[in-house]
């Protein structure tokens, strides 16, 4: 089997676009929104091939600049509503949640883009927190703060006991 390492961009790109797309459709509600930064991120992948595929998991590099960019983006777009008083909530995702998933779904969506990011990162991907908070981009403790927040803001919405999420 060969590893990420010793792939080719097109390889890499079939196998990793479509969960790259999922995860940063969550992260900003908007699926069109979301394929023009998944596509972005999969430009500057192929524009660092040559210095990114020597890496050993090229696709977790291609990740990360994803959910950043989506993160920043839904950042603005909040800034954006905020500024013109408008009001909505994300919608669109391209996760097709089981009929169980579809209200955490729609509970995931209302979280801060950090907070979402890190939700889908670790309890998705199941990763561990120190590698969520290298792929948002911040420290290792602010990554279990926003995984803390958004467990208790998703068991208020749920209805579920607080310490059910502890």
């Amino acid at each position: 089997m060969e590893t990420e390492a010793e792939s080719d961009y097109p390889t890499l790109f079939r196998r990793e676009y479509p969960s790259v797309l999922r995860d940063v459709t969550m992260v900003m509600g908007d699926r069109e929104a979301a394929r023009d930064v998944t596509q972005e991120a999969f430009a500057r992948l192929y524009a660092n091939w040559r210095k990114v595929s020597r890496y050993e998991r090229p696709g977790a590099w291609v990740r990360r600049v994803a959910i950043r960019e989506a993160v920043k983006g839904k950042r603005r777009h909040a800034r954006a509503e905020a500024s013109a008083h408008l009001v909505s909530l994300p919608g669109g995702s391209s996760y097709t949640p089981s009929v169980r998933d579809h209200e955490l779904t729609a509970a995931i969506a209302t979280l801060p883009p950090m907070q979402r990011a890190a939700v889908v990162l670790h309890y998705i991907h199941d990763l561990p927190v120190r590698e969520v908070a290298d792929m948002i981009g911040c420290r290792e403790a602010t990554a279990n703060v926003h995984l803390h927040r958004a467990r208790k803001r998703l068991a208020e919405l749920l209805g579920e006991e607080a310490e059910d999420v502890a």
